[in-house]
C-alpha cells in the first residue's frame, strides 16, 4: 500500500503541476490513417461529447489499471480494447460524472470508491465522430470487476506490462472496410490495443515517467517509489 499511495501522489501532483504532454506523447502510437484524418480537422457535424475512466488500484504488489474488450458485434469499435467510458448525457453535471457512471455500468466500478487525479488530453475518435475526455483516477483497493453485456472481457493490467518496452509493436489489422494497414500498438495479455487507446496509453506512460522524476518538494514529498 505505500508504494501504491506514493505512486497516486506522485501522479496526482504531475497531473497538476504541469501541462501534458498532449499530442507529443499520442503522435507515438497513433496510426497513420488518424494523422491524416487529424490534418484534415473536418467534421460532418459537432463531435459528440465523451468520458473514459483509467483506474489504477493496488492489487497485493502491484499496481493495475482496468481495460475492456469490447464484443464483436457490427458497431464501429467492435472487438477493440478500451477504457471503460461512454457518452455524456444530460444528467451528468461534468464530463467526470460521465467517465464514473459508465465505468459503473459497465464493469461495476464504485464512483464512491473513486478518487479523480486529474485527465489527459481529448482525443477525436473519427469513425464514431467523438471527442473523449480520460479521466485518470485510484482506488485504495481493488473493484469488484464485472462486466455487462457492453464487455466481452476485463483486462486487469499492472504498470509492469505497461511499461515493458517488449509490449510497444506494430501488427497488421483490418478496418471495418476490409482494408489492411500496419498500426503501432501495445500487445498487452494477448490482445491488440490500438487506435485512440493506445493513443491514451501513450500520453499515460509519459505522465508516469515525468511524475517520478518530479523532485520531491513538488511531489508532496513522496520522491520516487
Amino acid at each position: 500500500m505505500k508504494k501504491f499511495k506514493i505512486f497516486t501522489g506522485q501522479l496526482k501532483n504531475r497531473l497538476s503541476h504541469r501541462e501534458l504532454p498532449g499530442l507529443k506523447a499520442q503522435l507515438k502510437m497513433m496510426p497513420v490513417t488518424r494523422l491524416k484524418e487529424l490534418r484534415s480537422k473536418t467534421f460532418a457535424n459537432p463531435p459528440k461529447k465523451s468520458a473514459v475512466l483509467i483506474l489504477f488500484y493496488p492489487d497485493d504488489s502491484n499496481i493495475k489499471f482496468v481495460m475492456i474488450k469490447r464484443p464483436r458485434d457490427n458497431s464501429v469499435h467492435s472487438g477493440q480494447i478500451a477504457f471503460p467510458g461512454g457518452s455524456y448525457e444530460t444528467g451528468d453535471n461534468t464530463l467526470s460524472q460521465t467517465a464514473l457512471r459508465e465505468a459503473y455500468e459497465e464493469v461495476h466500478i464504485n464512483p464512491r470508491k473513486v478518487v479523480i487525479a486529474g485527465q489527459l488530453s481529448n482525443i477525436h475518435i473519427n469513425p464514431s465522430n467523438f471527442d473523449v475526455t480520460p479521466f485518470v483516477g485510484y482506488s485504495l483497493s481493488r473493484p469488484g470487476l464485472q462486466g455487462n453485456n457492453e464487455v466481452d472481457r476485463i483486462l486487469e493490467i499492472s504498470l509492469d506490462e505497461l511499461l515493458d518496452p517488449d509490449t510497444i509493436t506494430r501488427k497488421v489489422i483490418r478496418n471495418r472496410q476490409g482494408l489492411e494497414f500496419k498500426v503501432p500498438c501495445f500487445l498487452i495479455q494477448g490482445e491488440i490495443i490500438w487506435g485512440a487507446s493506445a493513443m491514451m496509453l501513450a500520453e499515460m506512460m509519459e505522465v508516469i515517467r515525468e511524475a517520478e522524476d518530479l523532485p520531491e518538494s513538488a511531489s508532496g514529498g513522496y520522491g520516487k517509489a
